[in-house]
């Protein structure tokens, strides 16, 4: 689950890393003077483990380890919090087990390499969320190592710039259940856009279900798969969808219901072949939603780019892995000259690596906020992007146009 080389600490242009000794009543780096931590996710349907490994010798991070599980909700339904919380009990133990075999193969007490214990805090589903952070408590009594409360959000920005070397970009985070245009500023990751309504994963998975696609692997990845007919040789309708954009947010209700209730009318195929030019098909509305939301998420973010002077952008969360999103904004970054900083599948999807490595500069660099005592560690459902200080970074202001 761990095959990538490590990744150097220097192109971040964070803050001069300070020695564990400076911390050394909060932590303590192992016995070979590394710092190793382990991340635990479970914020939505999707639990995953990853364990994190701070070299000071070459002054990189690895990930040493990072298995997770999925629950499939049956075809036609989502996952509700009940179900999905128990699959997640289910599957963290194990998890655990094997990411740490993965990590120390041979080893009888892999968990003596341990520093600390990473785990999603917030923003997510209660009972997932909940889940999980038991079992951090108990492996952090039970090992005696201290717990860093980790804001999801946040950990999928740390662990995009980690993966692709962006110092500073503007990042696009689209998935199930967030959607937001961030840059940081003056120690913060400040939203400049987002949507108003539901997330654009949510879009595409409840348009997924209307439509009878199956959740295995993912709803989007089926709805991508329908849009991926459209070529040259056999091009796909395109049919006209509500396209709202309002400033610099987004939103998805309205145009869903308008896709929706395309499905409902008579010229809507549903299988087999169009007879006629005005009827369409599922991968007709497939390929014409992806156009359409894709085309509203750049818009918002060339905005961003031009007011922050910014020239990169990184995409990240579960939508941010489709190809066609990832080759319309590399067209738009291109035409202004600049660059896309653009992950696969392990790190854009929700993973516990991503946990460990914003629980590891929380660590290192003594996050008051992310250092918690037990008693402090409620999970948090609501908990914004821009509600965490970020001392890993400079306190530079952007500079805006």
């Amino acid at each position: 689950t761990a095959t990538d080389p490590p990744c150097p600490i220097e192109p971040l242009h964070n803050l001069p890393l300070p020695p564990p000794s400076h911390f050394s009543h909060l932590y303590k780096p192992n016995a070979e003077g590394k710092t190793v931590v382990i991340g635990i996710e479970g914020s939505a349907n999707k639990v995953g483990v990853g364990v994190l490994c701070y070299n000071p010798s070459t002054e990189t991070y690895q990930t040493l380890s990072n298995p997770r599980k999925t629950y499939v909700s049956p075809k036609g339904c989502g996952f509700l919090p009940k179900e999905t919380s128990w699959h997640h009990q289910a599957h963290v133990v194990p998890l655990i087990r094997a990411a740490l075999n993965e990590a120390y193969p041979n080893e009888s007490n892999p968990e003596r390499h341990l520093s600390a214990i990473a785990f999603t805090l917030g923003p997510g589903m209660g009972g997932p969320l909940k889940s999980c952070a038991m079992a951090a408590r108990s492996l952090s009594l039970l090992w005696k190592i201290p717990l860093i409360a980790v804001n999801h959000c946040i950990a999928h920005v740390e662990m995009g710039r980690v993966a692709t070397s962006a110092s500073d970009p503007v990042v696009l985070y689209v998935s199930g259940g967030n959607t937001q245009v961030i840059a940081y500023s003056d120690g913060r990751y400040r939203i400049f856009g987002e949507t108003i309504d539901i997330a654009v994963g949510n879009c595409l998975d409840r348009f997924a279900r209307v439509v009878g696609l199956s959740n295995d692997p993912s709803p989007g990845y089926n709805i991508e798969l329908e849009a991926r007919k459209h070529s040259k040789e056999t091009p796909l309708k395109f049919v006209e969808l509500p396209y709202v954009v309002k400033g610099m947010d987004v939103s998805f209700s309205g145009l869903l219901t308008f896709i929706e209730d395309l499905t409902r009318r008579k010229d809507f195929v549903k299988d087999g072949q169009k007879k006629n030019e005005k009827q369409f098909t599922t991968a007709d509305l497939c390929y014409s939603l992806q156009e359409t939301i894709f085309a509203m998420l750049i818009e918002i973010t060339e905005r961003t780019m031009a007011h922050c002077g910014q020239n990169s952008v990184l995409i990240v969360g579960g939508v941010g892995c489709n190809k066609r999103l990832q080759g319309m904004m590399a067209d738009m970054v291109c035409d202004r000259g600049g660059t896309l900083c653009a992950m696969d599948h392990r790190y854009c999807i929700d993973n516990g690596a991503m946990i460990a490595q914003a629980g590891m500069f929380g660590l290192q660099f003594g996050s008051e906020d992310m250092l918690v005592k037990m008693e402090d560690t409620e999970c948090r459902q609501r908990f914004r992007t821009d509600q965490l200080e970020v001392v890993w970074r400079p306190k530079t202001r952007g500079q805006h146009s």
